[in-house]
């Protein structure tokens, strides 16, 4: 026994040895060279006929189970939307859809709207009377209506194959029940005294609670069959209202929009509206009767001859576009990846991008109108990449003048002189118990939670950008729904100083942080790329498009590079809480760098990896494949055949 252990041992240490050595010779080995030894904690997903990738692994076979079917690449998105809400994914079924979709038979980009708008009675002055400086984090007064069913049925109606019954029988199969992971389990633990206000929350989420609360957890536990039947009630009823018109003789469209109507104007409408009201929420049946979602036109820029398309002002996708074209002109290659000089060169960039964030997005379907035009224009770009400090940080980046690059001037020019980068502090006290769940996450936490990431394609052309959110846990489920509506209204703002296009009203979106992007290259699919987070989704999406386009990663290596993260720009969530010069890296940054940033007025943290869950699909046109890719950091996944 003995000498048979010596020589496994020595078995163990002859691998050991060799495995060293084969560890740094591909250290020393250009990147192109590696590719064959994957140099990727995960391996690039290559497809022919199809490619589908989001966070969660049951979501991503739920959208290749309707590949399998023979759906195309938008009927896989919608059913991946709909596992991923299902699944609680920070979204919910009550939150809202943002998509760019590549249309083959057109050659055009389409951008898809399914945000919520506040309800009636959502004005600044109702947020002060209750001693708030923002709308709350959590609850029935969080609440924007629902977006995800209507964007998910209208995608699905216009642009899909396949009947709702199809695309949404692996989320009602998860409804009915499915081994909740650890990640998530653990979550809605950490929530409970949140949920716990909350009834229909507490049917859901704790069903481990003892009246006495004895129990030591509430929560599901890691692998237990988490049942949700009050959604599954909500999702039969659809699929039951498109059967009776397909019945009636309509054709696949008018059945879904059928299911469609009964969401927002029949008794699931009914019920939700019910539901908030009994907690104090402003919902009503007609403001559930006047949204819809919106088919419209993406915008877009060119960067070294790539079009980068992205949903306009209503988020935060622009802010892409200004870098880009701040940074076009750049030579970031000769400065070297995560290099000093390139490091701050992104982060004054992001500076001045993200104050014009701050002051101009808003909703453009709400007067007054955002002056995209002269944001988005390349001379404005020059004129912002002028103001950049070279040598130091600014910490008194202020956003800019695009009127005069549109052939306007600016209706709010006193405002713009006195606006200041850190607004005012939230006031989250209260009297009546709305803001009970404020605060509840640490900045942050707020700052970088909030979202999944949905890539879709297939051999037809299909491709699919989504980056859904809203009714993260803690949800507030509106009654017997199993419904958790948004959050979204923390996002705006209630003091016009601040911003302007962005201040809360009836009927109005608030300007989010969700952001899909699609690429192309002489007219065709090039890169479809989105990621999780908050306020940091364009800075993680900037320096992944980098990491391709200059720095020639692939699409797996681009994910999971490591990146910075700024806190200079203003939060979206609680409140809105602005760290100029704040900046996190990773231990892949050398010490001299970070000594060297500190220098320059950074306030440099360390961390082991940044937040930046991206996902993404590359098209390559020479072998007619698609590569994807799905980031290390969390539970991204795809699957491609």
């Amino acid at each position: 026994m003995l000498a048979q252990a010596k020589i496994i041992i020595e078995k163990r240490s002859r691998i050991m040895v060799a495995t060293a050595a084969l560890l740094g010779a591909l250290v020393g080995m250009p990147m192109s060279e590696r590719a064959d030894a994957q140099s990727t904690l995960k391996p690039v997903l290559h497809g022919k006929h199809w490619v589908a990738v989001t966070g969660k692994p049951l979501a991503a076979t739920a959208g290749s189970m309707i590949f399998s079917q023979g759906g195309n690449a938008v009927d896989s998105a919608c059913a991946m939307l709909a596992a991923t809400s299902t699944m609680w994914d920070t979204l919910g079924w009550g939150g809202e859809t943002q998509a760019l979709i590549y249309n083959p038979k057109t050659g055009k980009v389409i951008g898809i709207n399914a945000l919520g708008v506040a309800p009636t009675g959502a004005t600044p002055e109702f947020f002060k009377e209750k001693g708030m400086a923002y709308p709350p984090e959590f609850g029935p007064l969080a609440a924007v209506t629902p977006g995800t069913p209507g964007g998910l049925m209208v995608m699905l109606a216009e642009y899909g194959t396949m009947s709702l019954k199809e695309v949404l029988a692996p989320a009602m199969q998860m409804a009915e029940g499915y081994p909740i992971e650890e990640s998530q389990a653990n979550n809605i633990e950490r929530r409970k005294d949140v949920i716990k206000q909350w009834e229909h929350s507490t049917k859901v989420f704790l069903p481990h609670l003892n009246a006495d609360d004895s129990q030591e957890r509430a929560a599901p536990y890691a692998g237990e069959d988490f049942k949700q039947p009050d959604l599954l009630k909500t999702l039969q009823k659809l699929v039951d209202t498109e059967a009776e018109a397909l019945a009636a003789g309509k054709s696949r469209k008018e059945a879904i929009y059928a299911a469609y109507d009964r969401f927002y104007r029949g008794d699931i409408a009914e019920e939700m509206v019910h539901g908030s009201k009994e907690y104090g929420g402003l919902m009503t049946m007609e403001d559930l009767d006047k949204w819809q979602v919106h088919i419209e036109e993406p915008v877009s820029t060119t960067y070294k001859g790539i079009e980068v398309y992205k949903l306009t002002h209503w988020v935060q996708g622009p802010v892409l576009l200004q870098m880009l074209n701040m940074l076009e002109k750049v030579n970031l290659k000769a400065m070297g990846h995560n290099s000093l000089p390139y490091i701050h060169a992104l982060y004054q960039t992001m500076n001045h991008a993200f104050a014009d964030r701050d002051f101009y997005y808003g909703d453009p379907y709400m007067p007054p109108a955002e002056p995209i035009d002269g944001l988005l224009s390349k001379e404005y770009a020059d004129h912002r990449r002028g103001m950049i400090n070279w040598n130091e940080n600014d910490p008194n980046v202020k956003p800019g003048d695009p009127y005069p690059f549109q052939g306007g001037t600016n209706p709010f020019p006193q405002l713009l002189e006195k606006w200041t980068p850190i607004p005012p502090e939230a006031d989250a006290a209260g009297s009546d118990g709305f803001q009970v769940a404020q605060n509840i996450m640490t900045d942050d936490e707020s700052f970088l939670a909030g979202t999944t990431s949905i890539q879709a394609s297939d051999a037809d052309g299909w491709v699919v950008s989504i980056t859904p959110s809203g009714g993260w846990i803690p949800a507030f489920i509106a009654g017997e729904t199993g419904i958790g509506l948004s959050q979204r209204m923390q996002s705006f703002v209630l003091d016009e100083s601040i911003n302007p296009y962005n201040v809360v009203a009836p009927g109005k979106r608030p300007r989010a942080t969700l952001t899909p992007s699609l690429a192309l290259k002489d007219g065709k699919p090039l890169i479809a790329f989105s990621v999780q987070g908050g306020d940091s989704q364009d800075q993680n999406l900037l320096q992944f498009f980098l990491n391709m386009v200059e720095f020639d990663m692939n699409v797996q290596e681009a994910v999971e590079a490591h990146n910075i993260t700024s806190y200079q720009m203003q939060s979206s969530f609680g409140a809105h809480k602005s760290e100029p010069g704040r900046i996190q890296v990773t231990t892949q940054v050398s010490e001299w760098v970070r000594k060297e940033l500190a220098k320059r007025g950074y306030t440099v943290q360390v961390v082991p990896r940044t937040y930046s869950p991206v996902t993404a699909i590359y098209f390559d046109h020479e072998t007619g494949t698609m590569w994807g890719g799905a980031s290390d950091s969390g539970e991204d996944y795809g699957i491609a055949w």
